[in-house]
Parts: C-alpha cells; sequence; structure tokens
C-alpha cells in the first residue's frame, strides 16, 4: 500500500488577527499552492490584476458584513505567510469567485467549467453506533492537487468553543467539529436558483457553524444565512442528534435520519426540495445516484451496530471505479486530475477526527485531538 504523508497540523491561539499569523507562518508554502491553483483559474479566464481585485473585493464586503474578525484573521494568514490580503478572500470565497469569473465570461460549457466539491458524507445515529455516540465523517473528492494544500487546523478561542477543521490552507474552516460536540460536514449540491443573489461564501457559513456553543445556532447559521450558490450541510451534536440541510441560495431543505443513519452525497434527495427546484449537478456528478446508495447498503450490510472502522470500510468502497465512493487520481471531464482527497472520520465524544490522503492509495490515518498532538493510527483493514 501506497504511503502518503499527513496533512500538516496548525495549532493556533490568540485574538483573530494573531491566530491568522500564526496560521500563515506555520504553512506558507501550502498557502501559496492554494493561491496558485485558483489563480490560475481566473488568469483562464482572462482576468487582469485590476479585474480579478475588483471581483475579491465585492466578497469580501460579504464577509465583512458576517463577522469584521473574519476579515481580520485573514488580513493575519496574509501577512504571516507573506501574500496578499485579497489571494486570502479568493481562497475562502473560492466556490464564489470561480463561479462569478465563469458567468462574467461566459465559460459555461463543461469543457471550461470546474466541478465543485464532490463528497460522499455520513452520519451514524447513537442508536446504530456501537458506542452510542455519533460518528460522522466524508469522503472529499476534489482537485488531486490539493492533497498539497489541505491542512488540519486547531483554533484554540478565548471567546468559544475550541475547533478543528480539515481545510485548504489559507481557508477559515470546511469540515470540522468543535470542543461543544458539534460538526459538520458539506456536499456539493447544484440548481438553477445559483449564482442570482449575492450571499455569505459557504467557507465562513461552516466557520460560523464551528464557533457555535448550541447546536441550535449551528442549525441557524446553516439553514438561514443567505448563500449565492446552493450546498448540502451535514450537522451532527455529541448529544445524539443530526440533521442534513439541502440548502439552495434562498431556502434550506430538512432531511431527517432513517434508521439510524443519513447518508448524502452530490444529489438533491428532499422530495420538497425536488417539487420546487431543478438539479443541474448531475452533468458534473453522475455517480452521485449510486454513491449514497452504496454507502446506505454497505452500513447496514456491516450490522445493527456499528464502528468507525465500518463507517471507513464504507468510504473505501472502489464500486464502478474509478468514479466510485473513493476516487483514485484521474482525469476529470474538465482536464483537471480529480480524485478523492481525504477520508475524514470525526467522533465528537471523543474529541477527535481522524483523516487519511488519497484513501484510495493510502489506508493510513493521522488522529487529530483537542488535547494530543496528532499520532498516526493503525492502518484500517481491507
Amino acid at each position: 500500500m501506497m504511503v502518503v504523508s499527513p496533512f500538516p497540523f496548525v495549532s493556533v491561539s490568540g485574538a483573530p488577527h494573531e491566530r491568522g499569523r500564526q496560521y500563515g507562518s506555520s504553512v506558507p508554502e501550502q498557502v501559496k499552492l492554494s493561491i496558485d491553483l485558483y489563480g490560475r483559474q481566473l488568469a483562464k479566464f482572462g482576468y487582469s490584476a485590476v479585474e480579478k481585485s475588483r471581483l475579491i473585493k465585492e466578497f469580501a464586503k460579504e464577509i465583512e458584513a458576517f463577522g469584521p474578525h473574519y476579515i481580520e484573521e485573514m488580513r493575519g494568514i496574509a501577512d504571516g505567510a507573506g501574500v496578499a490580503f485579497e489571494d486570502i478572500v479568493m481562497i475562502n470565497a473560492r466556490t464564489e469567485v470561480i463561479a462569478k469569473a465563469r458567468l462574467e465570461r461566459g465559460a459555461l460549457s463543461m469543457e471550461e467549467s470546474e466541478l465543485d466539491d464532490g463528497c460522499t458524507g455520513a452520519v451514524i445515529m447513537p442508536e446504530r453506533s456501537a458506542t452510542g455516540t455519533v460518528i460522522h465523517g466524508q469522503n472529499w473528492d476534489w482537485k488531486a492537487e490539493c492533497v498539497e494544500t489541505a491542512v488540519v487546523l486547531r483554533v484554540r478561542r478565548d471567546d468559544g468553543p475550541d475547533f478543528m477543521t480539515f481545510v485548504e490552507a489559507g481557508g477559515l474552516a470546511r469540515c470540522g467539529l468543535n470542543e461543544a460536540g458539534v460538526c459538520i460536514t458539506a456536499n456539493y449540491l447544484e440548481s438553477e436558483r445559483d449564482f442570482r443573489q449575492a450571499g455569505v461564501p459557504l467557507a465562513l457559513i461552516r466557520r460560523k457553524v464551528l464557533e457555535q456553543e448550541h447546536f441550535a445556532f449551528a442549525v441557524k447559521a446553516v439553514a438561514t444565512t443567505p448563500k449565492a450558490c446552493s450546498n448540502n450541510m451535514m450537522l451532527s451534536t455529541v448529544e445524539g442528534f443530526a440533521i442534513d440541510f439541502e440548502c439552495a441560495p434562498d431556502e434550506a431543505f430538512q432531511i431527517y435520519p432513517s434508521d439510524g443513519l443519513i447518508v448524502h452525497a452530490n444529489h438533491w434527495i428532499s422530495p420538497i426540495a425536488l417539487a420546487k427546484l431543478k438539479d443541474t449537478g448531475l452533468v458534473s456528478v453522475p455517480e452521485s445516484v449510486y454513491r449514497d446508495w452504496r454507502v446506505r447498503k454497505l452500513l447496514d450490510e456491516a450490522g445493527a451496530k456499528l464502528t468507525t472502522n465500518d463507517l471507513k470500510h464504507a468510504f473505501f468502497d472502489n464500486f464502478l471505479s474509478p468514479h466510485a465512493v473513493c476516487r483514485p487520481p484521474r482525469p476529470a471531464m474538465s482536464g483537471n486530475l480529480s480524485a478523492t482527497v481525504a477520508m475524514v472520520i470525526m467522533e465528537p465524544a471523543r474529541g477527535m477526527m481522524e483523516v487519511a490522503p488519497l484513501p484510495a492509495l493510502n489506508r493510513q490515518f493521522t488522529r487529530y485531538s483537542f488535547t494530543q498532538e496528532p499520532v498516526n493510527v493503525a492502518v484500517a483493514a481491507e
């Protein structure tokens, strides 16, 4: 089995700007790689430096209105990594920035577009868990190059619960959990309502969730914050509850656990949502229709009581590979190298997150904790 290096671990504390400075100075090369990855896309659309600055400033205004401390932290990251502030904004709003650039340039064909995040996510509820506690995880399918740009960030806060997030370097959050036991993962969705209104970038909504002491306010952040585009966000709490929100820019549709599980890939499944909007994403992720089916099937076959290894086994599934739950690096329809970049498994009752880079090629996990330094854990059984 191929050995892939663990993602860098960054632990920061202090006021927002200081946290950002520590973050940026810890992984400056990874931050610069993130900037290059998305900056190249804007250059491909013909954006000059002036046009790029104008585009990104629009999103900076949305972020500052949502929370000025996010802007302070981004300025700190830029200072620490020795890069431009607007490039850190670009990383944190990259879905929205690239999509708006496409729209402005009229680059809407499949050949010219970039696939957004694929993912297959799942929550095992306490009644199905061998430990009687929530298990929450996902596979993150995206650009294979991001195995060189992603990090695990631990933020120690004076003004709320500490949190950990698996995130692209320079980003404030992606999936993760906090010390209050709130967890979030997210999956790409698409509808005809996308990019018709301004909204808070998705990364900042996820970050807002991780700052919450109480689960109710995590729900509020996901369900009520205006967005520019669709997204699926799955929330769970250590107290034993989970809910999935299929989010259009202006509306959120609730999906509750069934048979002790929530499983979601990259297509809309809420009957109410499907009656009200059009799923326009299957052209990009047609395999989504069987990825969630496979994960649920494998979990159900594993028995009445499930472990983290059962969830890993389901996420390692290679049915109909390479278009599978666990994807090896391969050329995507847009020409980029696409892969399952990481598998993330969270146990909020233990305050732990396990992450495996490129799981189609590597089964070595690193365990990250609120109280200890990262440790390698046993390779998952075949």
